[in-house]
């Protein structure tokens, strides 16, 4: 597809979404989406169905809204996000919405030996490297291969020693929405060196919608027995500890707050300042497509399922949000008013033996989906 056509299209669902009249009324500008970033030129586009309308830039690849009805038919934004580019560029919290790599989540100290060779990447988490680091997926403008009212398919090239890595890296993303109300993320990578890769979408979400308080009432169920305890630094100490009595056992749904009171008394809640942590999958199979939790808003009565083909997912609990970051409504997003849920391989795993392993080799391809599924809880 020509940059003529994709224009054309872009154009026209901005269209259709800046003269969208309904409830929310709250109208981002196709205008304050388009610039120009080392060469590259951003904007914005539109997925929806009968129910579900999902705004994505192309900078980051981010999620920058999304909206669902709750209990009544009110429609909501879940997503947290920015009004422009310009307020993407500025943030305070770089990730918002974004696809995530070379590698998600932490590599100690930023080292991995690969092949015999030990590379060194950038430091931008205390002593560690963390999502691919300070120019990582998040903050790289994607070329868009096609787009419609259902999907949009990005492209995004990362060269051999960018941020540290090796191998050039070619990356292929799509984003679909179908009329179960489910939003599949597809991703696929090739490389010509070996290489670890480790990709995911970082949205931090609130069911009661962007900045509406906390979500420690928010109820959440993990299909996980297992959590990977971490160091004061968060890198995980190579192994995978029960849940079985501890305040990461989600397994039967509890509110996020429920356990919270233990973060003075219990360490792994003390190192993460409440919950940052990766909880090991329960699967059957290898890759298998599965149910990997939910999350309730009892206020509005929606819901958001999460199914995934891979073998671990980080739930983030907001621990760090202060308020320096004002969302696209005028609101400042406040401590623990807002949570993630990145499906991933585990944290630190080049550096990880026992870890699922994430190194890609040429001529394989990397190959992985998940999905977020929104409805209202019975």
């Amino acid at each position: 597809m020509n940059f003529n056509r994709l224009s054309i299209l872009s154009l026209l669902f901005l269209f259709v979404f800046c003269t969208y009249n309904s409830k929310e009324e709250f109208v981002l500008k196709a205008s304050d989406f388009q610039k120009t970033i080392h060469g590259k030129v951003t904007n914005l586009y539109l997925l929806k169905n009968d129910k579900i309308k999902v705004y994505i830039t192309n900078y980051g690849g981010r999620i920058v809204s999304l909206l669902t009805p709750d209990r009544y038919g009110q429609m909501g934004d879940v997503v947290l996000g920015f009004k422009s580019i310009d307020d993407y560029l500025s943030a305070n919290g770089p990730y918002h919405g974004a696809l995530i790599g070379r590698v998600g989540n932490r590599i100690a100290k930023g080292k991995f030996t690969l092949d015999g060779k030990t590379y060194s990447l950038p430091i931008n988490n205390n002593e560690n490297h963390l999502h691919g680091g300070p120019e990582g997926f998040n903050n790289q403008v994607w070329e868009v291969k096609a787009v419609n009212q259902s999907s949009i398919s990005m492209n995004y090239l990362s060269k051999d020693g960018e941020m540290g890595y090796p191998g050039n890296l070619d990356v292929q993303v799509k984003y679909s929405l179908n009329n179960e109300n489910e939003l599949l993320i597809s991703y696929k990578a090739t490389t010509d060196k070996s290489t670890p890769v480790n990709l995911t979408n970082h949205a931090f979400f609130n069911l009661a919608g962007e900045a509406s308080g906390t979500i420690n009432d928010h109820l959440l169920k993990l299909n996980a027995d297992n959590f990977t305890p971490v160091d004061e630094t968060l890198i995980p100490q190579g192994e995978n500890r029960s849940v079985e009595g501890t305040p990461f056992d989600f397994r039967i749904p509890k509110t996020i707050g429920r356990d919270l009171n233990q973060q003075n008394t219990n360490t792994q809640m003390n190192y993460g300042g409440g919950y940052d942590h990766n909880f090991v999958l329960n699967k059957e199979n290898e890759r298998e497509m599965s149910l990997a939790g939910y999350v309730i808003d009892p206020k509005t009565g929606r819901r958001m399922d999460i199914f995934t083909e891979e073998p671990g997912i980080q739930f983030y609990g907001g621990n760090f949000m202060d308020g320096s970051d004002i969302g696209k409504y005028g609101k400042k997003f406040l401590y623990r008013e807002s949570f993630a849920l990145e499906a991933q391989h585990f944290p630190d795993s080049p550096n990880q033996p026992s870890f699922p392993n994430i190194i890609l080799l040429p001529g394989d391809i990397y190959q992985t989906k998940s999905i977020y599924k929104f409805s209202v809880a019975d």
